[in-house]
């Protein structure tokens, strides 16, 4: 096992932070596993409580480590990563070896009102599907989805059984809706009574709130928004350099 250095620049307690990463991704600490209490790793390696508590907190707030009252810090389970693109939640769950599944929790037809008429490019008043799911992977909740699609776009859309399918791909197959662009707001958000009961989260707990409007050869074919358990999900993105004038 790798030892603190201390003559090293690297501060002791981001030493002891890496030591324990390569015991969790090398599965000496397994998902679910109990870490060495504070007292241990003070001993282990000659570090102060202080320090130790620091690596293993900058560990819990990386979603690495997780803290039970009374038991102890345990090896939490991989967040998922959800990579910023235009994909089906069930292309990014297989892509990921986790089978998708979905519950239907409202379907119907309403009214567009102004705000959503602008946001989806028709008038105020058109009939708009509202599509409610509770989105699951390996029978874990993950996120709601509410997706508003135009009727004029896919107007029996409503008759469609939606379980275990993916929508995109029923537009697509069924309607000629073949998504090629999209817009992406992210927020941080505390998940309301409701939605936490469904996703089996702390009254009070912490979501991804992504909205999103996509676009079937520069039409807006869906306004969507989706709430993810952010226990459970992680953003990923490319970062470009923008070309420097000459």
């Amino acid at each position: 096992m790798a030892q603190i250095d201390p003559d090293s620049p690297i501060p002791k307690y981001f030493q002891l932070r890496e030591i324990l990463l390569d015991l969790i991704e090398n599965n000496e600490l397994a998902i679910g596993m109990a870490i060495p209490s504070e007292r241990e790793l003070c001993q282990r390696f000659g570090l102060s409580r202080m320090t130790v508590r620091q690596a293993v907190d900058h560990l819990v707030s990386e979603g690495r480590l997780q803290r039970v009252a009374g038991k102890g810090t345990f090896v939490a389970r991989p967040k998922i990563e959800m990579a910023l693109r235009l994909t089906s939640f069930s292309d990014e769950m297989r892509a990921r070896g986790m089978e998708p599944g979905s519950r239907d929790l409202d379907r119907r037809v309403v009214r567009a009102s102004a705000h959503l008429a602008r946001e989806l490019g028709i008038q105020p008043g058109d009939e708009v599907h509202f599509i409610e799911r509770l989105r699951t992977a390996a029978d874990e909740p993950m996120c709601i989805e509410r997706a508003h699609i135009p009727v004029s776009l896919a107007p029996d859309l409503d008759t469609h059984d939606l379980t275990g399918r993916s929508l995109y791909a029923l537009l697509e197959t069924r309607y000629g809706l073949v998504l090629d662009a999209g817009e992406l707001t992210i927020d941080g958000g505390i998940a309301d009574p409701g939605d936490a009961d469904l996703l089996k989260l702390p009254r009070g707990g912490a979501v991804l709130l992504l909205q999103r409007r996509s676009f079937a050869g520069g039409v807006c074919a869906e306004l969507g928004v989706s709430t993810y358990r952010a226990d459970r999900y992680q953003l990923r993105t490319v970062l470009e350099i923008p070309a420097r004038r000459s």
